[in-house]
């Protein structure tokens, strides 16, 4: 009786962290068979080749030679995390300008850096912190054919993305003439690599804009030559060196190339390589730093070897995920979507800084990133097998810790807070929305605690437990003792769902749960570096509001927000209160019949037209972890235009945003969950029905939490 009972707990154990593979997954089949492959000219349909630090996109061309073309759709950008310029403060604005003061009832006045609308001249100091520094357009590489020349030149087109390899093939007939281009990006370098094989000898244009300074675009302003120059440092017959001077930001640009060409200057900040092969290849890299010397540049067969070798690892190394097995029609294109979700995130969302929303493909927000994103763009990573992605990332929080220990200070707290909007200096972008939003900062803990549930050794809680420390020191210093409720709120904050004032606001619902869940993970991190329970955080865990709900049995947007389901302004943006459970785990604040009759009341008459690309994903988590799988499918594939993702795989807002790619990294977090499941979870599979047409096989994807 006893042997029988520890087999059916060994297989129950099973269940919850391995799926009963019957078939072994043939890695490059599941990703060759997603290759993106087009015949014809669709500006939502460029595609990129990149390495986490830099990507570089092109059009059907294989190079950038219609940028105009794209403008409007999904640009083609050449951008780096180190790619930054600032125009000049003529006015002499200093950040300070931009703080105003609040007063939230913590007993202290609290100072934010919003912009204002009422001081002329801190309105314009914010201004210029919000747009400067901005993300730069390094350069635009294409063919030379002359200002007459069209997209509609192009006829017989076929291009392929290779993903397993990572090199874009691109074939097509310009006026008669058939070209034959590889492109491919250097896995460790900023640079691109492409051979070209064409009779007509065309020549590659190397044409530098100079920045927008805009909010969203493709920061490439081409009328404004004589605020920027492009000289030519070095140069001999297979090789130069160009040096970009744009006000005082300096960046270099090495050229390499094979067979006979000449470099030629068009006009300014516009260069001309002039191949006279038939067979010809170049290399381009991108650098803040003047090389020492020429021709150091490896050449395009190099270059393409170590891209491939690259992406062989990176595909045999991570998680895979094959729907090939499944009978439900909806099966092909999730796995699509899967797919082609890893490789933009692994060329756009995996470097030394957070990234951006549009990642390195062109601008939002000024190039900026919002920490608060972190999460959607990251947190996969080491769920599907790449935690050194997150590592890598995640070092860029040491360098930022003195700005955001003296954020917290000049609002009266102790620890650190982590900005919502900036870029690599740390400095706090001034926003009357996200200088007021809170759920940024356990973002943190939550990250390191999946790198650490990824390699659980003790280097991992050396090298990142001052940081969960002290983020806790300020999560713990926010909440507020209400002595009369004999409880702990959080307030003068503005939620997650971004329609809620932080002067009225009081324990949003995906906050209290994630206040919850980080303070107890700090406390085991005080533990497993030999340190002693924190008991003042103890008691913030015991004595945190529990979810607030309606005479209906349903979750408030906010505890005093009692018109949630009356009022369009709380059913609209984010449906916040499902990451409550979901992202996180169930626990003590929450009833688990209340949030399944939110989850079905929001799946009913939510404003789903003013959703954005992560709340389909954390809708499917909801779902999952309330035994809800056929709902967690229906919202990953729901025909809503904010969860469009287009032939190249990138998630689709709206005009404006066209790439969004949190809703890549929701997504790829959700499947997560829905294989792998979550600690103590008994189910194989949970996430996808049991009705015999959802076999999905997967391999290496970790539990959360």
């Amino acid at each position: 009786m006893k042997i029988l009972l520890f087999c059916s707990l060994l297989v129950m154990f099973g269940a919850c962290t391995h799926p009963v593979q019957q078939i072994s997954i043939d890695r490059k089949a599941l990703v060759n068979r997603n290759n993106p492959q087009f015949s014809a000219f669709d500006s939502l349909a460029s595609l990129s080749v990149g390495n986490g630090e830099f990507a570089f996109t092109v059009d059907i061309t294989g190079l950038q030679t219609f940028p105009d073309a794209y403008k409007k759709g999904v640009p083609l950008g050449t951008q780096s995390q180190w790619g930054w310029h600032s125009f000049a403060n003529m006015d002499g604005y200093r950040h300070e300008e931009t703080l105003s003061e609040y007063d939230f009832g913590r007993g202290h006045k609290e100072l934010y850096a919003v912009q204002s609308q009422e001081d002329k001249r801190q309105k314009n100091a914010s201004d210029w912190f919000r747009a400067n520094p901005h993300r730069l357009h390094l350069g635009v590489i294409g063919f030379e054919w002359g200002d007459e020349a069209a997209i509609s030149d192009i006829t017989r087109i076929s291009q392929t993305l290779n993903l397993w390899e990572g090199e874009i093939l691109s074939r097509f007939t310009w006026k008669g003439n058939e070209f034959n281009v590889r492109t491919v990006c250097h896995p460790a370098q900023d640079m691109i690599s492409a051979h070209i094989d064409s009779h007509l000898h065309t020549g590659i244009k190397f044409h530098f804009p100079y920045p927008t300074g805009i909010h969203t675009d493709n920061a490439c302003d081409w009328d404004a030559n004589d605020k920027h120059s492009t000289e030519v440092l070095k140069q001999d017959t297979q090789s130069a060196v160009l040096k970009r001077t744009l006000d005082f930001t300096v960046y270099y640009v090495e050229l390499k190339w094979e067979g006979k060409a000449l470099l030629k200057e068009k006009e300014k900040n516009y260069f001309v390589l002039l191949p006279q092969e038939d067979a010809f290849s170049f290399s381009c890299a991108f650098t803040a730093n003047e090389p020492d010397q020429l021709a150091v540049l490896p050449d395009f067969f190099e270059v393409e070897s170590l891209a491939k070798n690259h992406w062989v690892n990176f595909w045999e190394e991570g998680a895979a995920v094959d729907f090939s097995h499944c009978t439900d029609p909806r099966a092909k294109e999730l796995e699509r979507r899967v797919v082609l979700s890893q490789y933009l995130l692994a060329i756009q969302c995996a470097g030394s800084t957070p990234p951006q929303e549009t990642g390195l493909t062109y601008n939002s927000w000024f190039g900026k990133y919002h920490l608060e994103m972190i999460w959607w763009h990251q947190a996969w990573q080491p769920l599907w097998g790449h935690s050194e992605l997150l590592s890598h990332t995640l070092e860029w929080y040491k360098t930022v810790e003195p700005i955001a220990r003296e954020v917290a200070r000049r609002q009266g707290f102790d620890g650190i807070r982590w900005m919502k909007m900036t870029d690599p200096s740390g400095v706090e972008a001034p926003s009357s929305v996200g200088s007021f939003l809170i759920w940024q900062q356990p973002h943190f803990i939550y990250l390191a605690e999946l790198l650490y549930r990824s390699n659980p050794d003790k280097k991992v809680i050396e090298k990142y437990n001052y940081l969960v420390q002290e983020t806790a020191k300020f999560m713990y210093a926010f909440a507020t003792y209400d002595e009369l409720g004999v409880r702990f709120i959080l307030k003068g904050a503005i939620p997650a769902q971004e329609t809620l004032n932080a002067s009225t606001t009081i324990n949003p619902p995906f906050e209290l749960s994630y206040w919850y869940f980080a303070m107890q993970i700090a406390q085991i991190w005080r533990e497993r570096a030999g340190e002693k329970r924190n008991l003042e955080w103890d008691e913030l865990i015991d004595k945190l509001s529990p979810l607030a709900y309606n005479e209906d049995g349903l979750y408030l947007a906010a505890e005093n927000a009692i018109d949630t389901y009356k009022d369009i302004r709380f059913t609209s943006d984010h449906m916040a209160v499902l990451g409550a459970v979901g992202i996180l785990p169930m626990n003590k604040l929450i009833r688990e019949d209340y949030m399944k009759n939110t989850l079905q009341w929001i799946w009913d008459n939510w404003n789903w037209g003013k959703t954005w690309g992560w709340d389909y994903p954390m809708t499917a988590m909801n779902a999952t972890r309330l035994g809800e799988p056929e709902k967690a499918v229906e919202a990953l594939l729901m025909n809503k235009r904010t969860n469009t993702y287009l032939p190249n795989g990138h998630n689709y807002q709206d005009p404006r945003l066209r790439v969004y790619l949190p809703g890549n990294g929701g997504l790829l977090t959700a499947i997560a969950l829905m294989c792998a499941g979550w600690d103590g979870c008994e189910i194989e599979n949970p996430g996808f029905p049991k009705n015999g047409k959802w076999n999905v096989m997967w391999e290496g994807l970790s539990p959360m939490p």
